[in-house]
């Protein structure tokens, strides 16, 4: 049959979520601390409490070493002193010898509640430090408990973590009860305990949220590799394909767009843009600008804000590649890293004769069909053919068949490269195939 102090201890334990060992640990170092107390024993003084679980009652014992001569009684005893407690004592042996206080239990009992509390508060703070500090940077499911103007109180389990107004989305509106996921962003330590910090406004999200819906990035086969983020709006999101035959938008985006639509979702309606990304800047640029088409992208190459890519649009298409309020183009520019200066033909009359030039080109050659830019360009391989401003190029090498390649058109020559090696030449207009012995790199 169970005591109570035995029943208390368990009922504790079952409360609060701890190990009843330790509550019991709680227990006897806060006995300890008021016996101390109590006797003015020193804190060098090894002292071992004892409990009963059977009758609920405490025991206190020192430890002493077995010496010849006792310098110091509260730590050492005589030999002659320890035989008469254990007949087998010899010098250097360590003995337990009872310093009960009389009615130590009730005196005990009013001094260690406050204690044991304590003791208990700090294992759970740091049980939920260790439970949460591998975990930064994961998507956690959480319930919002309270909101204010500048915070919001987000239940993550057997914690609490804090969404600053800089982690928060300005257009979500966060009410108790409603379940969100978030990201842990910052897990620290203070004297209240930990601090665990949230978040639903930064890029990362989108990536962890990415990762959980689509498996070919989780293994590996879709890398991200940019993401540009105004939060509750609009994100521009780069992905690039680490093993063939992977289309990387078409895996991002899902049959019917089922996967970027569950992301969506969770992001309560913010719009997300999945671009191919390129290790070409130009054709890199032109991507982010979707879905805008530039005809023309030319680089300025030099170190931070000196980059300056000068893109040349349509005037029917200024809008869509400015976006409402610039928003198109400021993503563009954080997602490539470059300065981007947006221009119509019309803009370059009289500011740059050879650029005006080379844009006016560049429309005429695509007004009859769709508006291309410059630089390489990705294709899929089908039946050894690929399709080049909607017309059919090749044959290609039969190894070639399902991959994907990239190609470029240069005064009317289409340039078909795999995996950066040119594989062949073509006649744009002819669709006869030219010598590779006869390009000059």
């Amino acid at each position: 049959m169970r005591s109570d102090f035995d029943t208390a201890i368990l009922q504790i334990a079952g409360e609060r979520g701890i190990p009843r060992e330790a509550v019991l640990n709680s227990v006897q170092h806060a006995l300890g601390a008021a016996y101390r107390k109590m006797t003015n024993t020193r804190e060098e003084v090894d002292v071992d409490v004892e409990m009963n679980f059977a009758s609920g009652s405490f025991r206190v014992f020192h430890k002493l070493n077995v010496v010849e001569t006792v310098e110091d009684p509260d730590t050492e005893i005589s030999l002659a002193e320890a035989l008469a407690h254990s007949t087998s004592a010899q010098i250097g042996d360590v003995i337990r010898i009872e310093r009960t206080p009389e009615n130590f239990g009730r005196i005990a009992a009013q001094n260690v509640k406050q204690m044991v509390l304590q003791q208990i508060r700090d294992y759970e703070r740091q049980s939920i430090y260790d439970q949460f500090r591998d975990r930064e940077g994961e998507v956690i499911n959480g319930i919002v408990q309270r909101a204010d103007s500048r915070t919001v109180i987000v239940e993550l389990g057997p914690a609490e973590a804090v969404m600053p107004v800089r982690e928060q989305v300005p257009n979500e509106r966060y009410r108790p009860g409603q379940r969100v996921k978030v990201l842990l962003k910052e897990v620290s330590r203070d004297q209240r305990g930990p601090q665990l910090v949230v978040s639903r406004a930064t890029p990362d999200l989108i990536k962890r949220l990415f990762e959980m819906e689509v498996p070919e990035i989780s293994s590996g086969a879709v890398e991200i590799m940019a993401i540009a983020r105004e939060p509750g709006v609009r994100s521009k999101v780069a992905v690039a394909a680490r093993q063939e035959k992977v289309d990387p938008v078409g895996s991002c985006v899902g049959m019917r767009g089922v996967r970027i639509q569950n992301i969506v979702n969770e992001l309560y309606g913010e719009k997300i843009d999945v671009i191919e990304w390129s290790a070409d800047s130009a054709t890199f640029i032109a991507n982010a600008l979707s879905p805008a088409k530039p005809t023309s992208v030319q680089l300025s190459e030099g170190d931070g804000e000196n980059r300056i890519a000068t893109v040349i649009v349509p005037s029917d298409q200024m809008s869509l590649a400015i976006g409402k309020e610039g928003q198109n183009a400021r993503l563009a520019a954080k997602l490539t890293s470059w300065r981007i200066d947006i221009k119509d033909p019309e803009s370059l009359r009289g500011q740059d004769i050879d650029l005006f030039r080379r844009a006016s080109e560049s429309i005429a050659e695509a007004a009859s069909e769709e508006l291309m830019w410059q630089g390489r360009q990705p294709g899929l391989v089908r039946g050894g053919m690929i399709s080049v401003r909607g017309k059919s190029i090749g044959p290609l090498d039969a190894d070639l068949d399902g991959r994907q390649i990239d190609y470029e058109v240069n005064d009317g020559v289409v340039e078909v490269y795999y995996i950066r090696e040119l594989r062949h030449r073509f006649d744009y207009a002819t669709g006869e195939a030219l010598s590779l012995d006869d390009y000059e790199s």
